[in-house]
């Protein structure tokens, strides 16, 4: 379960007495999620998500996150919005944690989308790109291409133990990537985890975007190539070309790609592999014994790596 901090009962009690948001009638952990603490709460006034920041998520970085979530739903974009408090904060602290109350959205998360899901979730990050255009806030990329080499180099040592050539394939993508990184392509404020489960369905259709913090400012084909990573790979590691071209082309019909951008697809995708390999492979390296959270498997992401080392034309992914 993803609930590294509990919260009794006594301490939700003190922090709903800054809302106006009614009694609590259910508050349970969340299990899905990885770098924060989650807790459904339903009281007589809806269903809300508390947040409890964890790990990786700075207090100073909430003001972009949860004021982005607010610019994003005045636009239209379906996501949680950040619920102010009395005295109009938009967060807290709780439980020794920085904390904020969200609105609960409707829909489920696909274990295996298919090429009509992987079309409506690239279209629906297309319509997050226009609409965080002109958001004022910006947040580089702490997990950008500047920042693999030290996460890389605190991993190589033991990267062994995980499996067997893992360092020299982050050592030698590493050398690739850098010579190869594309320059100049438009920016703008992405998701950088749009994975499916952070994507929510009803009916076959998009009905919310979730879990925004690790949204930063980059390349926004970087985003797509995120999203290529995530969702067009089968279980058993084999590249589905129709998801890709499924999800590629509505992405296009909504913001067109220009020439430098499909050209630079095949190294971005290699990178978005392995800025997941690398975290996945610290987190393994690096767990906690005690945490009930169990690290996600960084082998997917070497063979993800090693595909899109092979590809030489964008063409391969069905453009």
């Amino acid at each position: 379960m993803a609930v590294y901090t509990e919260v009794s009962f006594e301490e939700l009690e003190g922090f709903l007495a800054d809302y106006d948001i009614g009694v609590p009638r259910t508050f349970k952990g969340i299990a899905e999620g990885v770098e924060n603490s989650n807790y459904y709460l339903q009281t007589s006034a809806g269903s809300f998500i508390l947040t409890l920041y964890e790990k990786r998520v700075r207090a100073d970085d909430l003001p972009f996150f949860l004021g982005l979530l607010e610019h994003l739903a005045a636009r239209g974009i379906a996501c949680p919005l950040p619920v102010r408090s009395r005295s109009g904060a938009q967060s807290t602290i709780l439980g020794g944690r920085p904390a904020a109350l969200l609105t609960f959205l409707d829909g489920l998360s696909l274990r295996r989308p298919e090429a009509t899901h992987c079309a409506a979730a690239g279209a629906a990050l297309a319509e997050m790109h226009a609409a965080g255009k002109d958001f004022a806030l910006k947040r580089p990329n702490a997990l950008g291409h500047n920042g693999w080499r030290e996460l890389a180099q605190a991993c190589i040592p033991r990267a062994e133990e995980v499996e067997k050539g893992l360092a020299e394939l982050i050592a030698s993508s590493l050398g690739q990537l850098a010579s190869n990184w594309p320059d100049g392509l438009p920016e703008g404020v992405i998701h950088a985890d749009l994975f499916p489960d952070n994507v929510l369905f009803i009916d076959g259709g998009v009905s919310g975007l979730i879990d925004f913090y690790f949204a930063c400012n980059d390349a926004l084909a970087y985003d797509l190539a995120v999203m290529l990573n995530a969702w067009c790979f089968e279980s058993d590691a084999a590249f589905n070309v129709t998801k890709s071209k499924n999800l590629i082309a509505a992405y296009a019909r909504k913001r067109p790609l220009s020439a430098a951008e499909r050209e630079a697809l095949p190294v971005l995708a290699a990178g978005a592999a392995l800025r997941f390999l690398l975290t996945r492979l610290y987190d393994r390296l690096n767990h906690d014994p005690q945490a009930l959270v169990r690290p996600k498997d960084p082998r997917e992401y070497s063979k993800r790596l090693r595909f899109h080392r092979k590809v030489r034309s964008p063409a391969e992914y069905g453009l």
